[in-house]
């Protein structure tokens, strides 16, 4: 793959670790629980840097095998920490952090959909589907749990419908 292609996996280990960033500062507003889910999310994203960079070691010099190789392997699967024991105190960071995970995981679609339709390599084509999709259980996981937060948060409000 050419010099293009691996920018745009050096820019994608770039955002996972603003992810990882991200979720680290956030957990040093929090407590309990809400803390412990924060800490994994942002450990999820070390593994995505992780599986980044091993990509990024496989195709810079271009051999078709590693190629290939690298697109077999398979991506970490995200386990995100399941929110039912968020301290109720806690349930407005918690909407925050998944309302701006929300962002960063839509965002890092978008960048891998430009990335893919402006390569001319098959391989690289096929990359950024998996990458794109990767992140796209990610944002589903994220808006179920936001949703979920938001209804806690809306009968806490009192704002549960009548």
């Amino acid at each position: 793959m050419d010099k293009k292609e691996l920018e745009v996996i050096k820019q994608a280990i770039l955002n996972e670790v603003e992810g990882y960033e991200f979720y680290k500062m956030a957990a040093n507003s929090a407590s309990g629980d809400s803390k412990t889910a924060l800490l994994e999310l942002a450990n999820e994203e070390l593994k995505h840097v992780e599986y980044l960079k091993g990509l990024f070691e496989k195709i810079k010099d271009d051999k078709d095998d590693d190629i290939q190789l690298a697109l077999e392997t398979d991506i970490p699967s995200p386990n995100i920490y399941k929110w039912e024991n968020v301290e109720r105190e806690q349930i407005s960071l918690a909407m925050s952090v998944f309302n701006i995970g929300i962002q960063m995981e839509r965002d890092s679609i978008a960048f891998y959909e430009d990335a893919k339709e402006n390569t001319q390599h098959e391989q690289a084509r096929e990359l950024y589907d998996v990458l794109a999709k990767w992140e796209k259980v990610h944002l589903d996981q994220f808006v179920d749990q936001y949703n979920i937060q938001k209804e806690n948060w809306w009968n806490d409000q009192n704002f549960a419908p009548f």
